[in-house]
């Protein structure tokens, strides 16, 4: 049996290995013309600010994929010869497959505005985007990022330490306000506006400006407001990279269509990842997550079914973790930016500005957290929200939840102060 996957990101690697060690004798390729070994996407930024080397991303040693016999193809996959089970590739001819993973991820999100093809202008997904990206910043002295959210921020310190001046252009009244409540959004506002970063609100991306030799030399808003610049960020977020598939008979919606096994509409053929599109059962919204931890554990059941087993994918309890600068941000379970029927919210923020806590109950019974600039253990919160434990207990607990380093500043009494405040 040979089961093949496309991409060599979280998703597909951790998948490949899940399924070779239920299947220690099937043959097991993976397929990326991206890189020759998988590395740790969320480290482009520390490559490109030189904390980290592109050697110390890769989780696994070089010789790791020769020991567990994973076969890794550097090439591109150009199509999907669903009658005869092979894939197309760009240099190497065909690769036939019994059973075939899509996991080819996300791409940056483009609108079709004028310009936005020009030398200097990119996003942020990948490794081409960052060699791309050390030759756009040398004849860079000023950058328009257009949109926010966590790639945008990431591109915003990036090219702030090589002292590039930064402009945010965003459509959004506040700061990732689209995803956060605006108590947390507030604190990222004054974040970025003390690290010297320019943002600019409620205002859209008109076109990019050539500067007759290809390259970007301005931008244009809604407002025929022109910002010079000599470099564009495009990271209005992403969307599911289902390029390869739109030419087959594999069904897709914003995503490769799924169930909950990631089977696709043809036998054999499977999805997971930032690429998948997982179909409500109930007939509610379909379900396309795009982060780091869910990559993974979609991939981890990818690699099961792969393998034979009668298993399903339990998104479970929602988390996700970023951080704005030096500003850190943990969320577990699933708080929208503004408060949802039967929710009761509870919010205490540091004079500061620096730290926050908000808890979301409902019927008495925590649903959610936000971290502002706290660490919060995850075992923990996970447990809270999964025991239905009262906000009441959580409040009388929850110093338990706190990760921060030995010597950090506490404010649990504080906080629970005004939040049980609040609750009376």
């Amino acid at each position: 049996m040979r089961a093949v996957i496309i991409g060599n990101g979280v998703t597909g690697v951790t998948a490949a290995t899940r399924l070779r060690q239920l299947q220690p004798d099937w043959k097991v390729s993976l397929v990326s013309g991206e890189s020759a070994f998988h590395y740790s996407r969320p480290a482009l930024m520390y490559i490109f600010m030189g904390h980290m080397t592109y050697e110390a991303t890769k989780p696994f040693e070089d010789s790791f994929w020769r020991d567990q016999r994973l076969d890794l193809v550097r090439d591109w996959v150009t199509g999907i010869d669903i009658d005869d089970r092979q894939l197309v590739l760009h240099r190497n001819g065909r690769l036939p497959y019994d059973r075939l993973l899509i996991a080819t991820g996300a791409k940056s999100n483009k609108f079709g505005w004028p310009g936005q093809d020009l030398d200097g202008v990119q996003g942020l997904y990948n490794l081409k985007d960052l060699h791309q990206l050390y030759k756009n910043a040398e004849r860079a002295s000023h950058a328009v990022i257009v949109g926010g959210g966590l790639i945008g921020i990431e591109l915003a310190e990036m090219l702030h330490s090589r002292h590039i001046h930064v402009t945010f252009l965003i459509r959004e009244p506040s700061y990732w306000c689209n995803i956060l409540p605006m108590e947390e959004s507030g604190m990222l506002n004054r974040m970025i506006e003390e690290q010297g970063i320019g943002l600019i609100k409620e205002t859209n991306l008109k076109e990019i400006v050539d500067d007759g030799t290809g390259k970007v030399e301005a931008v244009i808003t809604e407002f025929d407001d022109r910002i010079d610049c000599q470099l564009v960020g495009l990271t209005p977020g992403v969307s599911p990279n289902t390029d390869l598939v739109k030419s087959t008979p594999i069904e897709t919606g914003r995503g490769v269509l799924v169930d909950n096994a990631f089977r696709t509409n043809i036998p054999d053929i499977y999805a997971a990842g930032d690429c998948a599109e997982i179909v409500s059962r109930n007939g509610g919204r379909n379900l396309i997550q795009q982060v780091w931890y869910t990559g993974k554990k979609q991939g981890e059941v990818a690699g099961e079914v792969l393998a034979g087993q009668d298993t399903e994918y339990d998104p479970g309890i929602w988390y996700n973790s970023a951080k704005f600068f030096d500003l850190e941000y943990q969320t577990y379970g699933m708080i929208l930016n503004t408060p949802q029927p039967g929710e009761r919210h509870l919010f205490w923020e540091h004079p500061s500005h620096r730290h926050a806590v908000r808890v979301v109950g409902v019927d008495g019974c925590i649903k959610a957290f936000n971290f502002m600039g706290i660490r919060a253990r995850h075992e923990v919160c996970e447990r809270w929200i999964a025991e239905r434990r009262t906000v009441e207990y959580v409040l009388d607990h929850l110093e338990e939840a706190n990760f921060d380093p030995e010597f950090f500043v506490r404010h649990e009494s504080e906080i629970v102060r005004s939040l049980k405040e609040q609750l009376a």
